[in-house]
C-alpha cells in the first residue's frame, strides 16, 4: 500500500552546485594566469578555489547573510561600546579569506612578477563564494599605498594589517595577532562630493602629517566598523585633510566612533555597513595636509579594481550557475541546454563572463606592471575606471537573466540566486556610481592627455583582426578628436569599454567568442535583451569553454 501521505516524487530537479572547482572549470582564469605570469601562484588559488566551490562555505555564506550583523551601543550596564557582533560563520569567512591571503598576497609577495594578478584571482575565488565578508578584506589590500604615504605609521600598522592571522577580538590592535583596515569618507550632505564634507579635525600640539588631531563630525557610510583602523577625511585649516582613526586610543581606551545606526541594506547584508559620528575621536595625519583626496585616492584606485573584479565574479558565479541548471533540468523532452533558444542566452551569458573576466584580469596585469612602466601606469589608471564602470552596469542585467534561467527557482530565497541578484548593483554605487566614474575618465584624459594615446595603442594592439573592430576604433579616434563633452562621456566610455573587451578577445580567445562578441557588441547584430545573438554564432563551442561540465 502506497503511503497516503506521500503525493510526489521529486523528479527533473538539478543537483545542487556544490564541491566543484572553479578553477579548474575557468578556462579565462587559468589562461590568464599563465599568460601574465602569474601560474607561479597557481598551487595557493587552487587551494581557495576547492574552498570556496564547497558545499561547507555555501552553507556558511547562507548563514552569515541570514543571521545579519547585530549593533549593540550599550552594556548591560549603560558603558558605551559600539559593538557589532556577528553569527560564527561570518568570522569563518573572514578566517578563511585571511589565512588564504586574499587581503594581503599582492603585499606579501610584492616585486614579484604576477603579484597583483595572484592576489586579483584569490579575490575573484573568494567572491564568488560570499561578497559582504570581501569588503573589508577589500579595503585591508587597498589601504596599504595611502597608509605609506606617512611611513611612521605604516611601520606600525602594516605589520598588523598584512598578517596572515584573522583576530575577532575588539581589543587594541597593538594586543591582537592581526588587523583589518576599514574606510569612512562619504557624508549625507555630499555622498561622492567629498569636498562637501563638514567633519572637522583640531591638531593636539603642533599637527601636520603624522600627528595627533581631534575629529568632530558625521559620517554617512561606513563600511566595517568593527575594522581595527580607518582612513577618513576630515577638514583643518589648511583643506580637506586624510586620517588614520584607530578603534582604540594609544592608552588603550576606546576611541570615540558612535555607531549610530546598521544600513538596512538591498543586498551584501552579512557586512555591517553604518552611520557614524566622530565625538573628538582621536586620529593621525596620513599624508599632506589639505591633500586628503589625492593621498586616499591610492586606496580608491585599488577598490575601483575591486568592484570591477566582483562584478566580474558575479558575472561569472551566475553564469555557471545557470549552465548547471539548464544541464541537468529538461523540459518539452530535451535538457534545457540542448534547447536552440536557452542556447542563445547561455551563450550570451559566456560571452559577458569570458570579456568581463579577462578585461579585469588584463588590468590585474597593469597594476603588477605599474611600478616600472609609466604606460601601465597611466594605462591602469584610466582603464580601472573604465572597467569599473562598464562591468558594473553589466552585472545587474547579466544577473537578471541568469535568474531567469532558473524561472521560479531562482527567484525564492533558498536557492544562491536571490541573494546574488540583490548583490549585483552594488559595485556600481561602491568607489563612485556611473556618472562620477564618467568623470574621473574625463579627468585623467585632460589632465595628462598621453593617458589617451596609452589606450588608444593597447586598443590598437588588435588592429587588423577585424575589419568590424577596425572601423570601430576609428570611429573611437574621431570622437577623441572632436573633444568630448560632459553630456556624452556614458556613450565614450561604454565604447572605450567594448573596445577595450573586444581587443583583448581577439587576441585571446578563441574565434567563436570574439566573432560573437564583435558581431553583436560592435556591430549591432543583437536585440535590445540577452539571449538574441546572431544565428551563425557557435553556440556550442561558446558554451562548452564557459562550463566544460555541460
Amino acid at each position: 500500500m502506497s503511503d497516503c501521505f506521500t503525493t510526489h516524487e521529486v523528479t527533473n530537479q538539478p543537483p545542487v552546485l556544490e564541491d566543484y572547482d572553479p578553477v579548474a572549470t575557468d578556462a579565462v582564469l587559468l589562461e590568464s594566469l599563465k599568460r601574465w605570469n602569474a601560474d607561479w601562484a597557481k598551487a595557493d588559488i587552487d587551494r581557495l578555489g576547492k574552498r570556496t566551490g564547497s558545499r561547507e562555505i555555501a552553507e556558511w555564506t547562507e548563514q552569515a547573510n541570514r543571521y545579519t550583523p547585530e549593533l549593540h551601543t550599550h552594556d548591560r550596564f549603560g558603558h558605551r561600546i559600539d559593538e557589532v557582533r556577528f553569527h560564527p560563520a561570518y568570522h569563518a569567512l573572514m578566517d578563511l579569506a585571511v589565512s588564504h591571503g586574499v587581503h594581503n598576497y599582492a603585499w606579501v609577495h610584492e616585486g614579484r612578477d604576477g603579484a597583483q594578478l595572484a592576489r586579483l584571482a584569490l579575490s575573484y575565488l573568494f567572491y564568488q563564494g560570499e561578497q559582504g565578508v570581501g569588503c573589508p578584506i577589500a579595503m585591508t589590500f587597498a589601504g596599504i599605498p595611502a597608509l605609506e604615504r606617512q611611513p611612521e605609521i605604516a611601520a606600525e600598522w602594516k605589520p598588523r594589517l598584512l598578517s596572515g592571522t584573522y583576530d575577532r577580538r575588539f581589543i587594541p590592535a597593538a594586543e591582537k595577532r592581526g588587523a583589518t583596515m576599514g574606510m569612512a569618507m562619504t557624508e549625507k550632505q555630499g555622498g561622492s562630493d567629498v569636498r562637501a564634507n563638514s567633519t572637522r579635525a583640531t591638531p593636539i600640539g603642533k599637527g601636520g602629517p603624522g600627528g595627533e588631531y581631534l575629529l568632530r563630525g558625521h559620517k554617512w557610510f561606513c563600511s566595517a566598523p568593527m575594522s581595527d583602523m580607518f582612513l577618513t577625511l576630515a577638514y583643518t585649516d589648511n583643506g580637506l585633510s586624510c586620517f588614520m582613526a584607530p578603534r582604540f586610543r594609544p592608552d588603550g581606551s576606546r576611541n570615540s566612533i558612535r555607531i549610530q545606526r546598521l544600513k538596512e541594506k538591498l543586498g551584501n547584508r552579512s557586512n555591517a555597513s553604518s552611520e557614524i559620528e566622530y565625538a573628538d575621536c582621536w586620529a593621525r595625519m596620513v599624508g599632506e595636509e589639505g591633500r586628503g583626496v589625492p593621498t586616499i585616492i591610492e586606496m580608491v584606485h585599488n577598490t575601483r579594481l575591486e568592484c570591477a573584479m566582483g562584478s566580474a565574479a558575479l558575472i561569472r558565479k551566475s553564469t555557471v550557475l545557470a549552465m548547471h541548471h539548464a544541464s541537468h533540468r529538461s523540459a518539452f523532452q530535451k535538457r534545457l541546454i540542448d534547447q536552440p533558444l536557452m542556447q542563445t542566452v547561455l551563450a550570451d551569458l559566456a560571452l559577458e563572463s569570458e570579456a568581463a573576466t579577462l578585461l579585469v584580469m588584463r588590468l590585474g596585469h597593469a597594476f603588477d606592471m605599474a611600478a616600472n612602466s609609466k604606460e601601465e601606469r597611466a594605462f591602469a589608471r584610466i582603464a580601472t575606471a573604465i572597467g569599473k564602470y562598464w562591468t558594473c552596469k553589466r552585472c545587474p542585467t547579466v544577473l537578471a537573466e541568469a535568474l531567469e534561467c532558473h524561472g521560479g527557482g531562482g527567484y525564492v530565497e533558498e536557492g544562491p540566486m536571490a541573494r546574488l541578484y540583490r548583490e549585483a548593483p552594488l559595485n556600481g554605487i561602491w568607489e563612485g556610481s556611473g556618472n562620477v566614474i564618467c568623470l574621473d575618465v574625463l579627468r585623467a584624459m585632460y589632465k595628462t592627455p598621453e593617458t589617451i594615446d596609452i589606450l588608444m595603442a593597447e586598443l590598437n594592439e588588435a588592429r587588423g583582426a577585424s575589419g568590424l573592430y577596425d572601423r570601430r576604433l576609428d570611429d573611437l579616434g574621431a570622437m577623441l578628436a572632436q573633444g568630448s563633452a560632459e553630456i556624452t562621456a556614458r556613450r565614450m566610455v561604454e565604447t572605450m569599454a567594448l573596445l577595450l573587451q573586444a581587443g583583448l578577445l581577439l587576441r585571446f580567445s578563441p574565434a567563436a567568442v570574439s566573432d560573437a562578441f564583435i558581431a553583436s557588441r560592435l556591430g549591432g547584430d543583437w536585440g535590445y535583451a540577452l539571449g538574441t545573438l546572431p544565428q551563425k554564432s557557435d553556440f556550442g563551442a561558446i558554451i562548452g569553454r564557459a562550463w566544460p561540465q555541460t
